[in-house]
């Protein structure tokens, strides 16, 4: 995002923000930091819950060791029951909250997020000593790094990890993860055509390291915001004497309280003490347990129902991002046996069924399917307005100047309008078209897919189902030439600014993008622009609520899906528990085994 203009303390004032992932794969995710005994079910589809609330730390907030929840103990095995393995280790490639979750507990960055309260944050510095200097009103930024942090085999970090980590960035094996500070750095949206990495000996003047704890950031404009961007997990350090480039993404070298032991794809995962690091160093990880073991190939229904037992090893265990099975919901809800280790949090999302605009060009033919969307059985699938809340928006509620609208009358007619779909099919190009849908091989999806075909067989519309594996769904749906026509993807701003949201889904088109619509429209790349010059960050974030309303009016690149509302379990022997905020999903900073 090249022209970005705000002023510092406009980013520090808005204090709400969410980390920047494509979203959990197939609807699910995790969220929220309280407890569900605290946070009770949404009473209607309007209910909104409170954002957590960030702010900009000091150096001493970026000291370690990270504050210990009450009655932690260290020692004993963590087991983690989910879904899916991880597509990606390397952090470069990370841009899932799920992975960027699981990072945590091997990488570090130049930032990160210090959790100082219930719902509350300190942007601090993680290898870094503080958050970071700007100076030349943002252009430049200076970080320093640490006194005894260390990779896993001792080697200290340095300031040429930093440099050769942003700069492996630009390599043609680097297909996914963030953009920002790469399109900084060189005044290019199409980044990768002005650098290609340091793998051929070339490297970059505009990061400089005049010593080894030293590093200097050299924008060609001023980003205010460069210190949230670092702190995503796409910009945690990668060790230059052990880059195996594409390698890296199975076997990556640990800077965090863990290193991964063994991998079988799949299947299962094991995480051990990293003997060089040190809590003292690290404000944001607790690191309490000695293992973490992995169980992928589980089932939201059989975890619910695993977790509801509470039996022998499933008493140390928890899910990162494993909500309750809509077919338990009501019962874990109203169980008050079960609300000592329940969590419950809104998603910071926004979740969309993406139009590719290369193969449905017809305006009426999105239209019509927006009206006829079968929105409330698609919501009851998922478990009804305790698990979900009807979106008629592009932005989350939880951006800064969010204004809500309805271009489609979804609220009101939540069924769907079938009539009224009709009438504009009757007008558009083809009245009775046939689309692919592509989706992620869930039980849950198969049900929606199934659903969302009947629907819109009432139209006249066609629709061929294209079933794509979970682990890669998303490396699918993000080429550009994927051959499919409607498709869902979601998306969370980076930090509170529509400017992390609109620039990202409809920016540039490429493999590996994330402008999944493939949306292309000069009028609309001016707008952007023109809002990202702004200085004033309040009427900047009114500009993209009108933008947002615009182009679902004028373009209509999405169906809007509905919010979810995340409500989990955990093991009776875990403490620490807490959804993310930022992340959605349970984080391991915290978790400690209780002892029998």
């Amino acid at each position: 995002m090249t022209g970005r203009r705000r002023s510092f303390t406009a980013v520090a004032a808005i204090g709400v923000l969410a980390f920047a992932v494509a979203c959990a794969p197939g609807n699910a995710g995790g969220g929220g930091s309280t407890p569900a005994s605290s946070a009770p079910a949404p009473a209607s589809d309007t209910e909104t819950f409170t954002p957590p609330k960030v702010t900009i730390g000091t150096a001493e907030d970026s000291k370690g060791p990270a504050p210990a929840p009450e009655g932690v103990v260290r020692g004993g095995t963590v087991t983690m029951l989910d879904r899916d393995d991880f597509a990606h280790l390397d952090p470069g490639q990370i841009y899932l909250n799920t992975e960027s979750n699981m990072a945590l507990l091997y990488a570090r960055g130049l930032t990160g997020y210090k959790r100082v309260g219930p719902n509350e944050y300190k942007l601090v510095g993680d290898l870094a000593t503080d958050p970071g200097t700007p100076s030349d009103g943002g252009r430049t930024w200076t970080f320093t790094l640490k006194d005894g942090v260390k990779w896993q085999d001792g080697s200290p970090i340095t300031s040429e990890d930093v440099k050769w980590t942003m700069e492996r960035l630009f390599a043609p094996h680097i297909t996914y993860g963030p953009a920002y500070i790469q399109q900084w750095l060189t005044g290019e949206e199409d980044y990768k055509k002005a650098y290609g990495g340091p793998y051929g000996g070339k490297r970059l003047d505009s990061i400089e390291t005049p010593d080894e704890k030293t590093v200097v950031f050299r924008f060609k404009e001023p980003h205010a915001d460069a210190n949230f961007a670092l702190a995503m997990t796409g910009y945690a350090i990668v060790p230059k004497a052990k880059d195996t480039k594409e390698k890296y993404d199975k076997e990556p070298f640990s800077s965090g309280p863990y290193m991964i032991t063994s991998h079988t794809p799949d299947k299962s995962m094991e995480l051990e003490r990293n003997p060089h690091w040190d809590p003292a160093t690290d404000p944001i990880r607790g690191g309490y347990p000695d293992k973490w073991r992995f169980e992928f190939g589980q089932e939201r229904l059989q975890i619910t129902d695993r977790f509801i037992a509470d039996a022998g090893e499933d008493k140390t265990a928890l899910s990162f991002y494993a909500w309750v099975a809509p077919e338990r919901l009501q019962q874990v809800l109203k169980d008050e046996n079960l609300k000592s280790r329940m969590l419950r949090q809104p998603s910071p999302y926004g979740n969309y069924y993406y139009f590719n605009l290369d193969r449905v060009k017809d305006i009426k033919h999105r239209q019509a399917i927006n009206i006829a969307w079968p929105t409330r059985q698609l919501q009851q699938l998922e478990g009804g307005p305790a698990a979900n809340v009807i979106s008629t928006t592009i932005l989350n509620p939880v951006v800064a100047g969010w204004q809500d609208y309805d271009v489609f009358g979804m609220k009101a007619k939540p069924e769907g309008d079938i009539e009224r779909a009709k009438q504009l099919m009757a007008e558009s190009s083809d009245p009775n078209p046939t689309i692919v849908y592509a989706y992620n091989q869930t039980p849950i999806e198969e049900r929606k897919t199934v659903v969302i075909k009947n629907q819109l067989a009432k139209i006249g519309i066609n629709v061929v189902p294209k079933p794509l594996a979970r682990k890669t769904y998303y490396d699918q749906i993000s080429k550009v030439d994927n051959g499919f026509d409607l498709y869902w993807g979601g998306w969370g701003q980076d930090w509170p600014s529509g400017s992390t949201v609109l620039p990202v889904i409809f920016g540039p088109v490429r493999d590996g993008g994330y402008n999944l619509s493939h949306l292309r429209d000069p009028e609309i790349d001016a707008e952007m622009k023109r809002i990202l010059e702004m200085a004033d960050a309040n009427e900047a974030n009114a500009a993209w609520a009108a933008l947002d309303k615009r182009i679902m009016e004028t373009i209509t690149p999405i169906v809007p899906d509905t919010n979810d509302i995340g409500t989990m379990l955990y093991g009776s022997r875990i403490g620490g528990a807490e959804i993310d905020p930022q992340l959605w999903t349970v984080s391991p900073n915290l978790i400690y085994v209780k002892p029998q």
